[in-house]
């Protein structure tokens, strides 16, 4: 009679975090900022039609990297949730706090298991509040951990340089303009010190903006909205250029 192979408990778990760790790392990074109005969610993604950020509830966005068939599942659960507990209760019981605290349950009810692989996704959740101090950044690992972030977050295959960029530049006053350009920036960083440039056509940004009139805050910028947003400061540069060499030369328009 053979001896069954021993794996310890400890072992099995590591061996399953690096697993997921793996997966998550060959997909494209993305974050998500604080910025005056509300949040922003920025990543690169060459694809129209399979999005890494959505509208969840009224106040609620959800970013994810990964496997995209495995966290377009947890996607579409926490749409169901929120969708049950508005109804069922009030359209303000439907919290981001609610939704990580049962992404986190899936999550490591998945990973603890000894009968299917962990998923390989990193979630985040944000909400919007009234005003700043009301806004909420949650981060999922693969563990089903919940990490409460503040100010910037990063996930995916690059996180770390990525956040570590973030947290030396960000600004929770920063106009969504100024917000967009620092995270474009972050994400073109590579890890041997140089810098790609990520065209707009291959941006996926939305925001959850605390000023809309309407109930849902959630919004995609796209085309020329997102072109203008990544020019604006190039623009602006332009024209204090042009008037500052104006009044230079002595020249300006008569009255």
């Amino acid at each position: 009679m053979t001896t069954p192979f021993y794996v310890s408990p400890a072992q099995a778990m590591q061996d399953r975090a690096e697993y997921a760790r793996k997966g998550i790392a060959r997909g494209r990074s993305l974050v998500v900022l604080q910025y005056a109005d509300g949040i922003v969610f920025v990543g690169e993604n060459p694809s129209r039609a399979l999005h890494k950020f959505s509208e969840i509830y009224d106040r609620i966005g959800f970013a994810a990297a990964g496997k995209y068939n495995e966290y377009e599942n947890l996607r579409i659960g926490g749409v169901r949730y929120a969708d049950l507990r508005g109804y069922t209760y009030d359209r303000d019981d439907v919290t981001a706090r609610g939704l990580a605290n049962v992404y986190a349950q899936t999550l490591g009810t998945i990973f603890s298991s000894q009968a299917e692989k962990p998923y390989e996704v990193e979630l985040v959740v944000a909400e919007v509040g009234d005003t700043a101090d009301g806004d909420q950044i949650y981060r999922l690992p693969h563990d089903g951990s919940i990490v409460d972030e503040h100010g910037s977050v990063a996930v995916g295959g690059n996180a770390e340089q990525i956040s570590t960029y973030l947290d030396q530049r960000h600004d929770d006053g920063m106009s969504l303009s100024a917000a967009l350009r620092l995270a474009v920036q972050a994400l073109s960083n590579q890890t041997n010190g140089n810098e790609r440039e990520i065209p707009a056509d291959r941006l996926e940004v939305a925001v959850l903006d605390r000023t809309r009139p309407q109930k849902r805050k959630f919004k995609r910028i796209v085309g020329g909205q997102l072109a203008r947003l990544l020019d604006e400061e190039g623009a602006g540069t332009e024209a204090g250029t042009a008037e500052a060499d104006t009044e230079e030369s002595g020249e300006g328009s008569e009255t």
